[in-house]
């Protein structure tokens, strides 16, 4: 038999109760969310809430005028950006890894975990070419700087080199030996960058396919990476909660940001003063949490940071976001940052210079 409570310790089990939730909730923000900076120099424009499922990538066209975001649900959603309206639905077999603009805006490249990589007319929506080569997932895409060739890599440790007009494979780059999970071609188009879970860096000639150089000093996968405009540095994110740049010239450390969280995304502002990163929004402990509790309205933690690169000081935190940000984007006249979430949303930010 169970026995009821007398009113008033039914009153004091109830604020026993409501005091042991507080100090939850106090010690869960102290010990799982780390310090908020807002400087006003990055506000807040609007949300984007039409993916089903989490965003993996964004991009802005090189003429700013459109922004791009792919998405587990199988689409790219292709939208104005000053408007917002969607111009554009790209609709794929499975669910799309990555994402890029050719220089020219006329075409837009989706890799997919169904192993090929889609090349999309923008104006129309029409595609154009399905590019198959790949085993098992491919994470990333690129367009070179000329618009003529791309590069891919993923599941399968191999680096691809294509040929966009006739579809064929120019290079194959092998040299990792686990899950490559970024490529990027340097402004001059005269190197390319590939990062791996195996911790890391190579750095490749575009015009042989030769390796340049491999640079090491990540103890943890390296899931992202940019290059400067002026192609002299490169930015690269690791799980190891690190965000390092490196002299591309010699391959030396020129800098080290720690982030409490895993780092995921990263991008170089046009004018190669700030940097961009996103990642993990909670330490392990927080991210065991909400695995348990799902995304978080109430208790959002940092997602992404904007960087002064010269002092490695956070300029500004963004923590909108209810989940984690997989990846970042500057637009080319530097106004403008966009960010993409685990938590199916892409978020815009208009930038103060």
């Amino acid at each position: 038999m169970i026995k009821k409570l007398k009113p008033g310790k039914l009153i004091l089990v109830t604020l026993i109760a409501i005091t042991l939730v507080v100090l939850l909730i106090g010690a869960y923000v102290v010990l799982f969310s780390s310090k908020t900076i807002d400087s006003g120099i990055a506000e807040w424009s609007r949300t984007f809430t039409d993916h089903t499922a989490p965003v993996w990538a964004v991009r802005f066209s090189p003429d700013g005028k459109l922004l791009a975001s792919g998405s587990v649900d199988s689409t790219v959603i292709i939208r104005d950006r000053e408007s917002g309206q969607i111009l554009q639905i790209l609709k794929h077999p499975q669910g799309v890894t990555n994402i890029d603009f050719s220089p020219d805006v006329k075409f837009l490249v989706a890799s997919s975990y169904n192993s090929k990589i889609s090349l999309w007319n923008v104006e129309d929506g029409r595609l154009v070419k399905i590019f198959a080569g790949h085993t098992g997932t491919v994470w990333t895409v690129a367009f070179s700087p000329d618009g003529k060739v791309m590069a891919s890599a993923g599941e399968d440790k191999m680096i691809l080199i294509w040929d966009i007009a006739s579809g064929n494979i120019i290079h194959k780059l092998k040299g990792h030996y686990r899950n490559i999970w970024a490529v990027k071609f340097s402004p001059d188009g005269n190197t390319l960058a590939s990062g791996s879970f195996d911790a890391n860096i190579r750095l490749w000639n575009t015009k042989n396919g030769s390796l340049v150089r491999t640079i090491t000093g990540h103890t943890e996968a390296v899931v992202d990476l940019a290059f400067s405009h002026d192609s002299k540095r490169l930015a690269t994110a690791s799980d190891d909660k690190t965000i390092k740049i490196w002299n591309i010239v010699d391959g030396t450390l020129i800098k080290s940001l720690e982030v409490p969280e895993h780092a995921q995304a990263v991008a170089f502002s046009p004018d190669d003063k700030r940097l961009m990163t996103g990642g993990r929004d909670k330490t392990v402990l927080g991210e065991l949490i909400q695995n348990f509790t799902g995304d978080s309205e109430r208790f959002k933690g940092v997602s992404a940071r904007l960087w002064n690169i010269e002092t490695g000081s956070i300029l500004q935190t963004f923590s909108r976001h209810k989940n984690d940000v997989n990846d970042v984007a500057f637009s080319n006249d530097g106004l403008w940052i966009a960010t993409a979430s685990a938590d199916n949303t892409v978020q815009l930010w208009k930038l103060e210079k």
